[in-house]
């Protein structure tokens, strides 16, 4: 299998080890971080999660900064 396959079968495990961790409640805090904007009123809700963008942005870039590392 070459690097492309072992890449979509990992991310797509990484996906569903996530998606279990979010379906128990074991990630209930993501998502509603200082910073995170989140209005409701009758008849509309706005969600604007800028703390968990970023917080997510640094964690994946780091992950993929480190397998870049490994790889060479």
């Amino acid at each position: 299998m070459d690097g492309s396959g072992r890449f979509l079968i990992v991310a797509g495990l990484i996906l569903v080890v996530v998606g279990v961790l979010f379906s128990v409640g074991a990630l209930h805090w993501l998502g509603r971080l200082p910073g995170d904007i989140r209005i409701e009123r009758p008849g509309t809700k706005v969600f604007i999660p800028i703390t968990t963008s970023i917080l997510l942005s640094v964690v994946i870039s780091l992950v993929f900064y480190l397998v870049s590392k490994f790889r060479h």
